[in-house]
Protein backbone atom coordinates (compact mmCIF):
# COMPACT_ATOMS: atom_id res chain seq x y z
CA UNK A 1 0.00 0.00 0.00
CA UNK A 2 1.26 3.25 -0.84
CA UNK A 3 2.11 6.05 1.39
CA UNK A 4 -0.49 8.03 0.67
CA UNK A 5 -3.29 5.38 0.76
CA UNK A 6 -1.75 4.73 4.11
CA UNK A 7 -2.38 8.54 5.17
CA UNK A 8 -5.62 8.80 3.61
CA UNK A 9 -6.82 6.03 5.72
CA UNK A 10 -5.61 7.66 8.45
CA UNK A 11 -7.33 10.65 8.15
CA UNK A 12 -10.14 8.83 7.52
CA UNK A 13 -9.78 7.01 11.04
CA UNK A 14 -9.43 9.74 12.70
CA UNK A 15 -12.60 11.53 11.29
CA UNK A 16 -14.42 8.42 12.24
CA UNK A 17 -13.78 8.41 15.70
CA UNK A 18 -14.18 12.19 16.56
CA UNK A 19 -17.47 11.80 14.47
CA UNK A 20 -17.75 9.20 17.28
CA UNK A 21 -16.94 10.96 20.09
CA UNK A 22 -19.54 13.66 19.11
CA UNK A 23 -21.72 11.41 19.81
CA UNK A 24 -21.43 10.29 22.73
CA UNK A 25 -19.48 7.58 22.50
CA UNK A 26 -15.66 6.41 23.93
CA UNK A 27 -13.46 5.21 21.44
CA UNK A 28 -12.08 1.61 23.38
CA UNK A 29 -9.03 0.62 21.11
CA UNK A 30 -8.14 1.38 17.42
CA UNK A 31 -6.56 -1.25 14.62
CA UNK A 32 -7.59 -4.33 16.54
CA UNK A 33 -5.03 -7.09 15.49
CA UNK A 34 -6.70 -10.69 15.79
CA UNK A 35 -5.98 -13.92 14.91
CA UNK A 36 -9.05 -13.83 12.55
CA UNK A 37 -8.89 -10.33 11.19
CA UNK A 38 -8.85 -6.68 11.98
CA UNK A 39 -11.30 -3.74 13.37
CA UNK A 40 -10.78 -0.51 12.56
CA UNK A 41 -12.51 1.16 15.94
CA UNK A 42 -13.96 -0.19 19.08
CA UNK A 43 -16.79 2.29 21.28
CA UNK A 44 -18.91 1.85 23.52
CA UNK A 45 -22.27 3.56 23.50
CA UNK A 46 -23.98 2.80 27.20
CA UNK A 47 -24.75 -1.33 27.41
CA UNK A 48 -23.64 -1.30 23.22
CA UNK A 49 -19.89 -2.20 22.14
CA UNK A 50 -19.82 -0.86 19.02
CA UNK A 51 -17.21 -2.77 16.33
CA UNK A 52 -16.64 0.25 13.54
CA UNK A 53 -15.30 -0.66 9.70
CA UNK A 54 -13.70 3.03 8.40
CA UNK A 55 -13.88 3.11 4.53
CA UNK A 56 -12.09 6.48 2.88
CA UNK A 57 -12.01 7.47 -0.32
CA UNK A 58 -10.53 10.71 -1.93
CA UNK A 59 -13.28 10.46 -4.81
CA UNK A 60 -16.44 8.46 -5.90
CA UNK A 61 -14.93 7.02 -9.06
CA UNK A 62 -14.59 3.60 -7.71
CA UNK A 63 -18.15 3.73 -6.14
CA UNK A 64 -19.07 4.65 -2.47
CA UNK A 65 -16.83 3.63 0.50
CA UNK A 66 -19.59 1.58 2.29
CA UNK A 67 -19.89 -0.63 -0.94
CA UNK A 68 -16.84 -2.26 0.10
CA UNK A 69 -17.65 -3.81 3.22
CA UNK A 70 -19.55 -6.75 1.40
CA UNK A 71 -20.70 -10.04 2.84
CA UNK A 72 -17.21 -11.34 3.33
CA UNK A 73 -15.74 -8.46 4.99
CA UNK A 74 -18.65 -8.80 7.09
CA UNK A 75 -18.01 -12.57 7.94
CA UNK A 76 -14.58 -11.08 8.95
CA UNK A 77 -15.49 -8.06 11.26
CA UNK A 78 -17.88 -10.43 12.89
CA UNK A 79 -15.17 -13.21 14.03
CA UNK A 80 -13.19 -10.72 15.27
CA UNK A 81 -15.64 -8.81 16.86
CA UNK A 82 -16.22 -12.21 18.57
CA UNK A 83 -12.56 -13.14 19.36
CA UNK A 84 -11.99 -10.05 20.72
CA UNK A 85 -15.35 -10.51 23.40
CA UNK A 86 -14.13 -13.66 23.84
CA UNK A 87 -10.65 -12.30 25.36
CA UNK A 88 -13.03 -10.87 27.56
CA UNK A 89 -13.61 -7.41 26.08
CA UNK A 90 -16.82 -6.08 26.76
CA UNK A 91 -18.18 -8.87 28.72
CA UNK A 92 -21.76 -8.15 29.44
CA UNK A 93 -22.28 -5.53 26.41
CA UNK A 94 -24.13 -5.83 23.54
CA UNK A 95 -22.20 -6.07 20.31
CA UNK A 96 -23.30 -3.87 17.23
CA UNK A 97 -21.88 -3.13 14.06
CA UNK A 98 -21.19 0.14 12.34
CA UNK A 99 -19.82 1.60 9.05
CA UNK A 100 -18.47 4.76 9.02
CA UNK A 101 -17.83 6.26 4.99
CA UNK A 102 -15.42 8.77 4.49
CA UNK A 103 -14.93 10.73 1.81
CA UNK A 104 -11.54 13.18 1.83
CA UNK A 105 -11.70 16.07 -1.03
CA UNK A 106 -8.98 18.21 0.18
CA UNK A 107 -9.51 19.78 3.67
CA UNK A 108 -13.36 18.82 3.27
CA UNK A 109 -14.20 15.77 5.03
CA UNK A 110 -17.74 14.18 5.05
CA UNK A 111 -18.87 11.10 7.58
CA UNK A 112 -21.43 8.90 6.96
CA UNK A 113 -21.92 7.02 10.07
CA UNK A 114 -24.57 3.51 8.98
CA UNK A 115 -25.90 1.82 12.16
CA UNK A 116 -26.23 -1.61 12.76
CA UNK A 117 -24.97 -1.72 9.00
CA UNK A 118 -24.91 -5.44 8.95
CA UNK A 119 -25.22 -8.02 12.26
CA UNK A 120 -24.46 -11.83 13.34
Amino acid sequence: MTEARLTLGRRGEEAAAAHLVSLGMKIMARNVRTPVGEVDLVARSGRLLVFVEVKTRSSLAFGLPEEAVGPRKQRQIIRAAQWYMNQGHGHGLQPRFDVIAVLIRGAQIECRHIEAAFSL
